[in-house]
């Protein structure tokens, strides 16, 4: 069983990783569940402080991904077509065969969605720019916390490995 949960627990902190770049993912909290699997393995003690701080930092990063970019959406003059477009735009990039759609497709994405609210030109690339950053600084912030919460994952999984895999002692 504490393998079944190891292997699940990895793949939830894989998914988390991932879900950092995806917005239909909430990868935060998916690699927090990560962590919670590998702390119901028998191998490793439930250690509820842990546990806690790291589900208060999951919590906190997952709704300031969502307070980010409307911050910096409205600091520079955006409206929720922007973040909108933003969206679509980097799924667009994630699914685009071109180098860097990842960071150009939310970018054109929150262009688009601007002009598309009546917005001039000027105005657009403003909104956009606020949009994308906003963008970056979520995503970032994202990315950054799951490889901790990965790292963290290890960490354990390398101060029980004797309990986690007696066969391999």
């Amino acid at each position: 069983m504490d393998t079944a949960l190891l292997i699940v627990g990895f793949i939830f902190m894989i998914i988390g990783i991932l879900g950092s770049f995806l917005p239909v993912l909430p990868g935060t909290p998916l690699s927090w569940i990560g962590l919670l699997l590998l702390h119901l393995t028998e191998a490793v003690p439930i250690n509820w402080w842990f546990l806690g701080i790291t589900a208060a930092v999951a919590l906190l990063i997952f709704v300031m991904d969502y307070i980010i970019p409307a911050m910096g959406t409205k600091k520079f003059g955006g409206s929720k077509a922007g973040m909108i477009g933003a969206t679509i735009g980097l799924v667009i990039g994630l699914l685009a065969p071109i180098p860097g759609g990842i960071i150009i497709g939310p970018f054109l994405g929150a262009f688009l969605g601007e002009l598309s609210n009546k917005a001039d030109n000027r105005t657009a690339l403003k909104a956009a720019f606020g949009s994308f950053l906003g963008f970056l600084t979520g995503t970032f912030m994202k990315f950054v916390t799951t490889i901790i919460f990965l790292g963290l994952f290890l960490s354990k999984v390398w101060d029980y490995r004797q309990a986690l895999f007696p066969y391999f002692n």
